[in-house]
């Protein structure tokens, strides 16, 4: 039997004649005439090489084995049809969908509280988390492998709309032993004597501790060792290898247990925020556009507590 030739109106003449036992019947709920019914049907068992329907008692039409088997066929396909049907409405609604949300790497202190969070709150939507530093998150960005993106500093390139979701200070960390950690406030030339703690190139908090030791120091040179993680670094401020500029969202736990201290100096904390924002090239689909909501309706209630000093 040829599968690719059998079509659903033939299915459908199979399934109305052997319902109500007859043509006429069979055509007047399909809206088509009974000669069109016995055409579809005629093709059908020609396909089979077998006859599907045979007369039975009183004169109606009934199903034989063959046709039974095809019937079979057509309710499986006609529920899957129906929940086909079901999931195009859904994703058109937005109600499920697959959504990737990008998240610079400072960001995942709390993005997979925020991803349990949405999950929770609209289970039929899946959200795949990708994190990585800035330069990564803004590659995948222009390479339109994300729906939506959290950072710090919205990019110039691709073209994005952002909006802000939290706050999203930074500190300059310190081991509480430090000779700096006592001070208040800590002047610019004993922060530019030390040794500072960095992220790699491409990093947001890269960019923002240059920026901000430029600026307080205009022009004098300052030491930076540079460190793959937030992790790490924490770990080498506590050891005593240096300060670190860093987000303060990193390092709640350390500040609160007191195995860090945030230091007190002019111009700190740096107060930025954090930024939801998707390419303004594409149109979000149903399904990104309900987690945005859900995510700009959270109002930065996923962000970690800031306590302890600073």
């Amino acid at each position: 039997m040829r599968h690719d030739a059998v079509t659903l109106r033939q299915l459908r003449a199979l399934r109305a004649v052997a319902d109500s036992g007859s043509l006429t019947q069979a055509a007047a709920q399909l809206g088509l005439s009974p000669p069109a019914i016995h055409s579809q049907l005629k093709s059908l068992e020609d396909l089979a090489g077998a006859p599907l329907l045979q007369r039975a008692e009183h004169g109606a039409f009934r199903a034989t084995a063959q046709g039974r088997a095809l019937l079979m066929a057509e309710a499986q396909i006609a529920t899957a049809l129906a929940r086909a049907g079901r999931e195009v409405a859904s994703l058109a609604q937005g109600h499920s969908g697959n959504v990737v949300l990008g998240v610079v790497s400072t960001g995942k202190y709390f993005a997979p509280f925020l991803v349990a969070t949405l999950q929770r709150a609209l289970p039929r939507i899946e959200v795949t988390l990708r994190i990585g530093n800035r330069d990564a998150i803004l590659a995948a960005l222009a390479a339109d492998e994300l729906d939506l993106a959290i950072m710090g500093r919205p990019p110039r390139e691709p073209a994005v709309i952002a909006a802000p979701v939290g706050p999203h200070p930074h500190i300059i960390i310190a081991a509480p032993d430090h000779p700096l950690a006592a001070q208040d406030p800590v002047m610019p030339m004993d922060l530019l004597s030390q040794t500072f703690l960095s992220r790699e190139e491409g990093s947001g908090t890269r960019i923002l501790m240059t920026r901000f030791l430029d600026r307080i120091g205009e022009g004098t040179p300052w030491r930076a060792t540079e460190m793959g993680t937030n992790e790490t670094i924490k770990q080498a401020v506590i050891a005593g290898l240096g300060i670190a500029l860093i987000s303060q969202h990193t390092c709640t736990e350390e500040l609160r247990t007191g195995r860090l201290v945030a230091l007190q100096a002019i111009g700190l904390p740096i107060q930025r925020s954090w930024y939801l924002l998707h390419r303004a090239d594409r149109a979000p689909s149903p399904a990104t556009e309900r987690i945005r909501a859900a995510i700009a309706g959270l109002g930065g209630s996923f962000l970690p507590r800031l306590e302890g000093r600073g």
